[in-house]
């Protein structure tokens, strides 16, 4: 939504939207390759600034034979779908899972979120993700999502840029469009 306000509310503003991992996100900030990055918080680097934009629930999504989280400790071989290394919710999976005691699952790497959901529909594996991504595919029953406990549960997606970085009319613009609520 914020993204459709900015592109309604400034035509003339060239914007490229680029995806990736939080880790590469990042590293593409600190080498001014792009002025700014949504990224799976928290992230804490002194040449950063970063500002939550929102919050989501995290769920670990299970194809819906899996009924408890606990009998993902039952399979002898666990296979997690999942982006490249560098991927947030990927480093979640594997900290909350090692934390089950799992800590032989095989990593499926994917490119898109379509490919990862149809895997775990399928059977192939688990993934982590927030609940408004699979709630589609929850409500019509081809997975399933299981809650996580306390903080694992919470995930903010925080807006980062430079520190030392020009602040162009555009991204003040932008900047001052996602502080203010929508409708303002």
């Amino acid at each position: 939504p914020l993204l459709s306000r900015f592109t309604l509310a400034y035509p003339e503003v060239r914007l490229i939207v680029t995806t990736g991992t939080t880790a590469g996100l990042v590293t593409d900030i600190l080498d001014y390759r792009l002025d700014g990055a949504f990224v799976a918080g928290p992230v804490d680097h002194p040449d950063l600034l970063g500002q939550v934009v929102f919050s989501e629930e995290l769920v670990l999504v299970t194809p819906p034979s899996v009924s408890c989280l606990k009998a993902l400790t039952l399979n002898g071989e666990l296979r997690t779908i999942v982006f490249r290394l560098g991927c947030s919710y990927r480093r979640r999976l594997e900290n909350l899972l090692g934390g089950m005691g799992i800590a032989n699952a095989r990593p499926l790497e994917l490119g898109s979120l379509d490919a990862i959901i149809a895997c775990v529909e399928a059977g192939v594996g688990v993934t982590l993700l927030p609940r408004g991504v699979v709630s589609t595919a929850v409500q019509a029953g081809r997975v399933a999502a299981h809650k996580l406990p306390g903080a694992e549960a919470h995930a903010e997606t925080i807006f980062i840029r430079r520190t030392d970085t020009y602040l162009s009319s555009a991204m003040k613009a932008f900047l001052a469009m996602y502080e203010a609520p929508a409708g303002s």
